[in-house]
């Protein structure tokens, strides 16, 4: 595994966050797993940022490689203003002026004829896997996804050796589909959209900005190097503590990064942010 340059330029620590800075933000996009989350589960202190964030009148955006079935749920219970699922292939929101606690509003960028004939594909690639992975199993959540094909590689699964995981990669992307590696999953899809690219959707459609004029208005919260689009565009990124572990993956590292690991870690941000 070869380490980027950029690697060397190891994340700030999270008190070099000037303040000038910090006021400058007005909305948070953060990653779910291991970003909000922590051993599988959402903490209390981590909710209660969220909270928090939300009632001082920051925007929430979490942007996850989960599925639609998740996105679903999280859009209509969280303390969020919209949510982009499955590496941005889709954002869900609730529109407040119609329903009794607004309703669910769903955007994809690609159409529903499109979704079938590319999983179709993906599934094609993943039977071809399995011949020489006869133990593969793509993501216990799986059934509820639209656009993607996740495979586990440690969620519900013993951790695959890194010469496995970069195998598939290779097999996707040589068949033209992306594939990102999240810190449970691999993401596979085809189609150019990713993170970044939903966000720029999201912020144009629903709040009529264009994002290069307004990026340093927002925070960026990652762990993994599916997050790599946004830790690249976004001047204000943060990495939680278990970042660490992927850096070596990656060419475009967080620029902050916290003591905290998953969801601790994002509520340790959380505080110093609005306290700044």
């Amino acid at each position: 595994m070869k380490i980027s340059p950029n690697n060397l330029n190891n994340p700030l620590p999270l008190e070099k966050f000037l303040k000038k800075d910090c006021k400058k933000i007005r909305g948070i996009f953060t990653d779910i797993d291991d970003t909000l989350t922590l051993h599988g589960k959402l903490p209390e202190q981590a909710y209660k940022a969220l909270w928090t964030a939300k009632k001082v009148g920051l925007r929430i955006i979490p942007i996850t490689g989960r599925p639609a079935g998740w996105v679903d749920h999280l859009a209509r219970m969280w303390p969020v203003d919209a949510v982009i699922g499955e590496n941005g292939a889709f954002y869900y929101y609730l529109n407040p002026k119609q329903g009794r606690d607004g309703k669910l509003m769903r955007r994809f960028v690609q159409t529903e004829k499109l979704r079938k004939k590319n999983r179709e594909k993906l599934w094609e690639i993943f039977a071809r896997l399995k011949k020489t992975y006869p133990d593969l199993q793509v993501a216990s959540d799986q059934n509820y996804r639209e656009i993607d094909l996740a495979v586990d590689f440690c969620e519900d699964v013993p951790r695959l050796p890194e010469k496995t995981i970069d195998a598939i990669v290779n097999a996707f992307t040589a068949e033209g589909a992306q594939a990102k590696i999240s810190s449970i999953h691999i993401n596979a899809w085809f189609g150019d959209h990713n993170k970044y690219s939903c966000c720029e959707l999201l912020l144009n459609e629903l709040y009529g900005e264009k994002i290069q004029e307004v990026k340093s208005n927002y925070l960026y919260f990652g762990d993994s190097p599916n997050d790599e689009p946004l830790f690249r565009e976004f001047p204000f990124t943060i990495g939680v503590a278990n970042v660490k572990e992927f850096l070596p993956r990656m060419k475009y590292p967080p620029k902050f990064i916290t003591k905290k690991s998953g969801g601790q870690g994002f509520a340790e941000a959380m505080q110093y942010l609005l306290k700044k």
